[in-house]
């Protein structure tokens, strides 16, 4: 039988998730798709007499959604220094935190020819250029938050972990997952033993086909060989997260997949190298930057729009018309795969299948857990718990609670939960106090040199901790 759960229970099971209490979006942060940031448990953190605070290293996107706790939450956090090349998101970003002129650097390495001025870093720069900030950061005495990935090179991964080790500062990987009250919940239930001993788990990312096309087809993340392997880039996250939530070693993995439809032998007839062009196929094409940038105003945060809105017409076209976001998406140098799928073994002999898909109208990861004693699925809005031994099952409704979707700020409330706590943690000089910290979100990234190496090989790979 179904036990529905009333909107009192369901608030009840919404403070477990997040510490006690139930917790209201913020008024003006906003992450990099539009979307409002869910705001932190504060009740059990200390108060602090001053501020933690830190330098950002790379003003883009996440640069901005870790930056704007700082504006949320003054108290706790200020950035007082930010190197960014790209000279309008430089301005705007020391505009918002009031940012000094001599405390504005052009590259991470202008910020450490100077005396260390500041507690900690904020690294969220490109992802090849994680490792130099960080071992400059480390030697210099700061604390630091590391965007994910870690590096694109194993060597590097494990450079970071050692120097950590030797200086004994603070490193919190952005695995925001594992602050997100949803999968919070899932794994305290996992580990209660309410479904009995976890015998196997599907997970499903599905990227959404517009994301696809505007980050790994388009954007940034195209070059997997110039960036870092989609299996890294998108996806640590959930290797991250299936070792959290089983909470058991990884040991081996077996990973497929390809490069499938964004490649030059599928462009329709009457395409063209530009959506400009005079493609006749735009108007109808899912992938059309037109229909996307243009007319949608989707994702627009990576073309730095001028402050004046009269003028954001004319920009956004210009930037159609000159960067690869106007690009035919069957007419790019893109290497990405569009679907990817493992297989993995966990110590005691829990498997896991994974899969990355590049071709579905959602986001939000979906998750079954099979155990011995019952069985857990969920979609980040929504969780269902059906327990053998009495044939009852619980159903977890985010629509009971006034809110959407668990999942409204892309990471289901993580972000800023992970910045409270490492704040907290550079406060008490407490690495306890992180869920993230590199000595444990290492192994995701492990997981994901090994299911590129078995891709490109067919084989399967064992995992070296």
């Amino acid at each position: 039988m179904t036990r529905p759960v009333s909107r009192r229970d369901s608030l009840r099971t919404m403070g477990v998730w997040v510490g006690g209490a139930f917790f209201p979006w913020s008024v003006h942060a906003r992450n990099e798709n539009g979307e409002p940031i869910l705001l932190p448990d504060h009740a059990e953190l200390s108060p602090l007499q001053e501020p933690v605070t830190a330098i950002t290293l790379g003003a883009g996107s996440r640069g901005n959604v870790y930056g704007d706790y700082a504006v949320e939450y003054p108290d706790r956090l200020r950035i007082v220094g930010v190197a960014e090349p790209i000279p309008i998101r430089q301005e705007r970003y020391a505009r918002k935190h009031a940012i000094p002129d001599e405390h504005r650097f052009v590259t991470w390495e202008h910020v450490f020819e100077r005396p260390r001025f500041a507690d900690a870093v904020i690294i969220s720069t490109p992802d090849d250029l994680h490792h130099g900030p960080c071992m400059e950061a480390l030697r210099l005495g700061y604390d630091v938050l590391l965007e994910k990935p870690i590096s694109p090179s194993e060597r590097e991964c494990r450079e970071i972990l050692a120097r950590t080790r030797e200086t004994g500062r603070i490193v919190a990987v952005c695995h925001v997952l594992r602050y997100a009250p949803y999968f919070v919940r899932m794994r305290e239930l996992i580990q209660s033993g309410a479904i009995g001993r976890v015998v196997s788990v599907q997970h499903l990312e599905p990227i959404e086909h517009v994301h696809m096309a505007h980050s790994y087809v388009r954007g940034n993340w195209h070059d997997s060989q110039a960036t870092t392997p989609i299996i890294l880039a998108k996806s640590s996250h959930d290797l991250d997260i299936l070792r959290w939530m089983i909470g058991s070693a990884s040991v081996s993995i077996h990973a497929i997949g390809d490069l499938s439809w964004f490649r030059s032998e599928n462009a329709p007839p009457g395409s063209t190298p530009r959506c400009m062009d005079g493609c006749a196929v735009e108007s109808t094409c899912p992938y059309s930057a037109l229909r996307i940038y243009h007319r949608n105003r989707q994702r627009l945060y990576v073309f730095d729009l001028p402050d004046d809105e009269t003028q954001h017409e004319s920009a956004i076209l210009d930037y159609l018309r000159t960067t690869d976001y106007g690009r035919c998406v069957y007419r790019m140098d893109n290497d990405q795969c569009d679907h990817y799928v493992t297989s993995i073994r966990f110590d005691g002999g829990v498997t896991a299948s994974f899969s990355m898909e590049a071709f579905t109208p959602f986001g939000g990861r979906r998750t079954r857990v099979m155990g011995s004693m019952g069985y857990i699925e969920g979609d980040m809005s929504r969780m269902r718990i059906v327990d053998f031994r009495t044939n009852e099952q619980t159903v977890l409704e985010s629509s009971a609670l006034d809110v959407d979707e668990f999942a409204a700020d892309g990471h289901g409330g993580g972000d800023w939960r992970l910045i409270a706590n490492w704040v907290e943690a550079v406060v008490r000089q407490d690495a306890s106090l992180l869920s993230s910290t590199i000595d444990v979100s290492i192994e995701s990234h492990l997981m994901g040199f090994a299911a590129e190496k078995s891709r490109l090989a067919g084989t399967v790979e064992p995992i070296q901790l």
